[in-house]
């Protein structure tokens, strides 16, 4: 297949602030960013660009859970093609999901951490396997998880393909305890370039972008020092700390006689999620097992419910945010005919955190946004005196808030209030 040339000029296609690493070769590019930093975007054109510079490359992008791939990464690799305006050489599956660049047959392969065979067993069909890319490689709590997959880009190449080997790590640095921060940051070795970038380098944000990021910046410091500006997220003063991310049998679980379900819904749109809360519970031993998740924006009722039906748990009695009865009522409408409006007064919330602080907690891999919240989910601070108080920060709630509906029924306590 004959192609011309395509110059790219990265100013014009992705803006400022990625030089370098657009140009690095060695081992690890890794960039921490805040939201609309343009960092998922920009390594999306990079690779594919890459991709076409060199006729024997292959790429391999990889997240913590397979199902997350195709609404990120995947998404972000179609919209690069069509940005650089090469979408006629480029060949894309979503069953299984891969691209192929039709000239050559090189590949980009799309696995997740909880399959691992399939990652470490790739073998390709034309040249070699020497780019990785992990998106919201934070995600990823175990480092000797990490180690595997950098093992998987091995091999040797011929110098004369011009070819390197490169891992590329873009996430958002919520918690400063991550081993991303000790590895990369703190004692990075010449092969690393370890940066971050931030939403101020993003030049194609509207005026409604930008005033989101004030308005965080002048209401929720803490927020906008991790969300805005890129920084490391302070974690202290953890509401939930009787939690282990652990891998279970969900249907051995599922089978033990004391052990009941529980499943809560959580409303968003625009700018926050809509999370499905998906648990089991024993309360002989004080145990919630963590099993699944929904969790997206941008969702109407007609999509919750057709989410929850694909996902399995139509039938299933599911507690839900009583601040949208509308949606409550269409969601049955749509077939949720199980779904209940959760109990929420002036104290529901402390006394749903007080009993659910009673339960260990454990997490199927899987959940990785379920973690996420749970990892970051704190004590406010008032701001003028530097106190925490005794109410939960505004954020990392969705499915904090969920997990609260979902386990009001098991619920003894008498410190409920009704509206």
């Amino acid at each position: 297949m004959k192609i011309s040339s395509h110059k790219i000029n990265l100013p014009d296609v992705v803006g400022k602030g990625y030089g370098t690493f657009w140009r690095w070769k060695g081992r690890y590019r890794v960039c921490k960013g805040s939201r609309a930093s343009k960092k998922s975007k920009t390594t999306a054109l990079n690779l594919i660009t890459r991709m076409m510079k060199y006729p024997e490359a292959n790429l391999l992008v990889v997240r913590k859970v397979f199902r997350t791939l195709k609404d990120s990464c995947f998404t972000e690799l179609k919209w690069a093609i069509n940005r650089l305006g090469v979408t006629d050489f480029w060949e894309i599956k979503e069953s299984p999901l891969e691209m192929t660049y039709k000239p050559t047959g090189q590949k980009i392969y799309f696995r997740g951490l909880d399959d691992s065979l399939k990652v470490t067993s790739i073998t390709v069909e034309h040249g070699y396997l020497c780019w990785m890319w992990i998106e919201e490689a934070y995600e990823i709590s175990n480092e000797n998880d990490f180690n595997m997959l950098d093992e998987s880009i091995r091999g040797a190449i011929p110098p004369e393909t011009g070819l390197f080997k490169q891992v590329t790590l873009t996430f958002n640095p919520w918690n400063e305890h991550h081993w991303l921060k000790k590895r990369f940051f703190d004692n990075p070795n010449d092969e690393t370039l370890a940066m971050t970038t931030n939403y101020l380098c993003n030049e194609w944000l509207d005026d409604a972008d930008k005033k989101l990021f004030e308005t965080m910046k002048e209401h929720n410091p803490r927020r906008y020092r991790v969300a805005g500006l890129g920084d490391w997220g302070i974690v202290e003063g953890l509401i939930y700390e009787n939690w282990e991310e652990k891998v279970f049998d969900i249907d051995e679980i599922r089978s033990l006689q004391s052990v009941k379900s529980a499943f809560g819904l959580d409303f968003g749109y625009t700018n926050d999620p809509s999370a499905l809360f998906c648990g089991l519970v024993d309360e002989s031993i004080k145990t919630i097992w963590v099993f699944d998740e929904i969790y997206k924006k941008g969702m109407s009722n007609e999509v919750i419910a057709e989410e929850i039906t694909k996902a399995g748990y139509s039938k299933e009695k599911i507690r839900a945010d009583n601040a949208e009865p509308k949606s409550i009522d269409r969601l049955y409408e749509l077939g949720i005919n199980r779904i209940q409006k959760s109990r929420k007064g002036k104290d529901s919330v402390d006394s749903g955190i007080d009993y659910i602080q009673d339960y260990h907690i454990i997490i199927h891999p899987k959940c990785v946004n379920f973690i996420t919240e749970i990892s970051n989910y704190t004590w406010d601070i008032d701001p003028k005196t530097g106190k925490r108080l005794n109410k939960p920060i505004g954020d990392f709630n969705h499915l904090m808030d969920a997990m609260r509906y979902a386990l009001e029924s098991f619920s003894r306590s008498n410190a409920f209030s009704f509206d």
